[in-house]
């Protein structure tokens, strides 16, 4: 497809490979994001869930910090989920005015899965995996929080970053990366 987006997936850690099947399954082009110029080109990025921690040591490895930085600065549309909101946030790539609280719902043994509403997104509750998720435990005047579980934020969106605390690639619902894909089409 000529006009399908470029999205780019960061491919050190995690559950990349389960965001690249749905959004390939939405017509977009998908690349594997592991070194600086894989970033070249690309029309959004998603990072994934995983552990963060090993993220961010990959990021550090890579030489990915400051290039990252630069893209989403200048612009482009970047879903962040689970471990990806964690990177997001002041302590990690200081992207979005957030700061997460990893595992707030407790270890694996306290994963679950909740029906939420999402702001902005139609269609019904949405069917949100959690699995050692954290939530957003602050956050600044300009960051628009757009779903809760119990009271804690659990999704948002700042610019052109989308944060989710839970697995938006596991399961059937793909509005989450239609709704990251309808702000990167607004960008190209």
């Amino acid at each position: 497809m000529a006009d399908a987006p470029l999205i780019g997936v960061l491919a050190l850690q995690g559950g990349f490979q389960a965001h690249e099947r749905m959004l390939r399954g939405l017509g977009a082009d998908v690349r594997e994001v592991r070194t600086p110029a894989d970033l070249d080109g690309i029309d959004g990025l998603v990072i994934p869930g995983g552990e963060s921690t090993t993220m961010t040591l990959g990021i550090a490895r890579e030489g990915l910090r400051e290039p990252l930085r630069e893209m989403v600065t200048g612009g482009v549309p970047v879903l962040g989920s689970c471990a990806g909101l964690i990177m997001l946030d002041r302590a990690h790539l200081a992207l979005m005015d957030i700061r997460a609280e990893r595992n707030a719902f407790g270890r694996q043994l306290k994963s679950f899965e909740a029906d939420i509403e999402l702001r902005g997104l139609a269609g019904g509750p949405l069917r949100a995996v959690f699995i050692r998720a954290p939530w957003i435990a602050e956050h600044g005047p300009g960051v628009e929080i757009l779903a809760q579980v119990d009271g804690h934020p659990v999704a948002a969106r700042q610019g052109n970053m989308l944060a989710v605390a839970f697995h938006t690639e596991l399961g059937e619902d793909d509005r989450v990366h239609r709704m990251f894909l309808s702000s990167v089409a607004q960008m190209v």
